[in-house]
């Protein structure tokens, strides 16, 4: 074997488990394999997962934070109008090299497949043409999906449908929209007709931010799950953010729900930026925004969690941690319960490849052998400690190795210079 890693520990609870890893991919997994391997990595318990996944990412404005201003107000219309003033300033080595930068972060922290909505508004495609150029130079180790995203609206931007279809030409992968952004209820769902038959026409998959406010009337997605099924485009549909369901009627909600699983249509909530932009109009309580996560997992909908932004116009935080995203997710949704908080880490790994069609994915033989060695010893721990990658692996190779979590104390009363692992049970 090439690779063998002994004595990890798996998402499903499972411990003391061996991993062959030959040519790229995953051979055998099971306890004390006989097999050898040219390199052997001993886990010592540490949790063994498939790596993270963020299925809802801005590339195009990552690292610009403060360019050419900073967001004084941290809203998500300030935000919005602040990219529109940046755009014109754009060239396309600056996003490259921001992309570039971020990708590095994130296979450090073990995320391995990303999926951007990239602006199509700028009649010079400059972002799509950067972002498509960073796509093949991280292939060897990351796959970036990308989306065409009319971030001005598809109805509102004159030239927003035709720049759309130019991206997808150009190999952009993913139908976006923004519906609430248009400048009525009834364009914002003619603009999903639209794009959904597009879609449909070209077999292509579809995730549109759809209704991201605070506005319980703003129902778009309830025509993109009509359009999903008219169009027979089941497990292929996806609508991001979804926060207005935070506020629609219990009612309504109880009908929508099956309507999102009869059409197959999967949701992504951001939860940083969720809880950090919505309920801004409100005084005291304070609505949260995130949509309504735990009640669609009941409903039998996909749900992930996606990063969103990191050092841009609408987020000055963020590091590319999914864990981070996880924890964020668990607080705000009040998902602590045992089997809660590892549908958490789920929706950070394995729901999302789901979303966006990775091939060979996960812990079986036959899968690619990409994984991450976690300084944890389970999926609630890994969040609980945002823990350590201590070996982040791409088909079969090393591609990234940190130190776990460690402290050396000095205390009086007690042994000196102890090192131990922090907080780990």
């Amino acid at each position: 074997m090439d690779l063998v890693i002994r004595n990890a520990s798996l998402p499903d609870g499972s411990q003391g488990i061996d991993i062959a890893i030959e040519s790229g991919r995953i051979a055998a997994l099971g306890r004390s394999l006989p097999m050898h391997g040219k390199q052997e990595i001993d886990a010592a318990g540490d949790l063994v997962t498939p790596p993270f996944v963020d299925a809802h990412f801005h590339m195009d404005a990552t690292l610009s934070y403060g360019l050419p201003r900073v967001n004084s107000s941290g809203t998500l219309l300030e935000g919005i109008a602040l990219w529109g003033e940046l755009k014109p300033q754009l060239t396309q080595d600056a996003l490259v090299e921001r992309a570039m930068q971020y990708c590095d972060w994130a296979v450090a922290r073990g995320l391995l497949a990303i999926r951007s909505h990239v602006d199509v508004c700028d009649d010079r495609l400059l972002a799509v043409e950067a972002l498509l150029h960073v796509k093949e130079r991280v292939a060897p180790y990351l796959d970036l999906q990308l989306v065409a995203f009319p971030q001005d609206g598809l109805l509102r931007s004159q030239t927003a449908f035709s720049n759309l279809k130019r991206a997808i030409a150009l190999g952009v992968d993913v139908v976006g929209g923004i519906p609430h952004f248009e400048r009525t209820m009834a364009d914002g769902a003619e603009s999903i007709r639209l794009l959904c038959e597009f879609a449909a026409e070209k077999g292509l998959r579809v995730d549109m931010h759809c209704d991201e406010s605070d506005d319980p009337l703003s129902r778009h997605i309830e025509t993109l799950a009509y359009h999903a099924q008219r169009l027979g485009m089941q497990g292929r549909v996806t609508g991001s953010h979804l926060t207005s369901m935070h506020s629609m009627d219990n009612y309504y909600v109880s009908k929508l729900l099956p309507l999102m699983r009869e059409a197959g249509v999967a949701a992504i909530a951001n939860p940083l930026i969720n809880i950090t932009l919505q309920g801004r109009h409100d005084t005291y309580p304070k609505r949260r925004g995130m949509t309504r996560v735990p009640e669609l997992l009941a409903a039998g909908i996909e749900v992930a969690f996606g990063h969103d932004c990191v050092m841009d116009p609408w987020y000055s935080l963020g590091s590319g941690d999914m864990l981070e995203v996880a924890h964020m997710g668990m607080h705000v949704a009040q998902m602590t319960g045992q089997a809660a908080m590892h549908a958490c880490f789920l929706a950070v790994t394995e729901t999302p490849a789901r979303i966006l069609g990775l091939q060979d994915y996960g812990l079986t033989p036959g899968c690619h052998a990409d994984l991450v060695i976690l300084d944890a010893s389970s999926t609630i721990e890994a969040i609980r400690l945002r823990a350590a990658r201590c070996f982040v692996i791409r088909r079969g190779k090393v591609v990234s190795q940190a130190p776990p979590a460690q402290a050396k104390l000095n205390l009086p009363g007690r042994p000196e210079s102890v090192d131990f692992r922090l907080q780990r049970l």
